[in-house]
């Protein structure tokens, strides 16, 4: 197809400077939304392979790349990907209807981060670091083509078809000037592992998985040594003394202690 242009849907013009007035205290969440859609669509995939016996191989994982050249961010994951049809439905369209009235009411929320969340807005949390955002991505589905989506934070989009082998998306940020700090590894590695260090997909930088797959409370407390314990709770604590002692259940929720 030829490039699309067009205007998001949503049903106020200033979306982008609300996103990024209200949430701009814990900037550092975008990561956490970006990764989480990621691993959404390949939890997705997963569950299509299981029940069509799609045959997909299990090396499933997100990828975070930095071009420090270009001055971008690339959070790639091999999941179900997007059709054209599928960008316009959940990327062009923002059900965020009565924004300024919602943010009257709750302005003095603890935890801003929670609009993100109520209104579904993780993908655009990525404009509160980014003065570009692109998605390149490929479906799941046969025969499906490559689409590259791209947005300048105006309610304008492009939409456009192209040659793309990988199944999964890339959403690609073109960081502001003054969020240069998104492309050092080592913030990065240190936010993966504040918010997301427990996800059950690989999170890899420079094809390194930086993230714990499988915690403690997943396993048999019977295969668990006491150097495990003590490393997992240096992880949660790391400026505290070894604990006393720790009590390890496996029970169904909702329990009593």
């Amino acid at each position: 197809m030829a490039t699309e242009k067009g205007s998001i849907s949503i049903h106020t013009e200033n979306i982008f400077p609300i996103i990024k007035k209200w949430l701009y205290s814990e900037k550092e969440i975008f990561l956490r939304e970006l990764i989480a859609n990621g691993v959404d669509a390949i939890s997705k995939l997963q569950h299509i392979n299981l029940v069509e016996g799609l045959g997909l191989a299990e090396d499933f994982h997100i990828d975070l790349i930095v071009d420090k050249e270009a001055g971008t961010l690339t959070i790639k994951d091999n999941g179900l990907g997007l059709t054209a049809d599928e960008v316009r439905r959940y990327i062009n369209q923002i059900a965020f209807s009565s924004a300024e009235e919602f943010i009257h009411k709750f302005e003095a929320l603890k935890d801003s981060n929670q609009l993100i969340g109520h209104f579904g807005l993780g993908f655009y949390s990525a404009f509160m670091v980014a003065k570009e955002v692109e998605i390149r991505t490929l479906s799941w589905q046969k025969d499906a083509t490559g689409v590259h989506w791209r947005c300048d934070g105006s309610t304008g989009y492009e939409l456009e078809d192209i040659e793309l082998t990988e199944r999964g998306a890339e959403i690609i940020l073109h960081l502001e000037e003054s969020e240069k700090e998104f492309l050092e590894p080592t913030r990065l590695r240190e936010l993966v592992k504040r918010f997301c260090n427990f996800l059950p997909v690989a999170i890899r930088i420079d094809g390194e998985t930086i993230n714990e797959r499988n915690p403690l409370w997943t396993r048999s407390a019977k295969e668990i040594t006491d150097e495990e314990y003590k490393a997992f709770y240096h992880q949660l604590y790391p400026f505290s003394d070894d604990p006393l002692f720790w009590i390890h259940l496996n029970v169904d929720f909702p329990f009593n202690l």
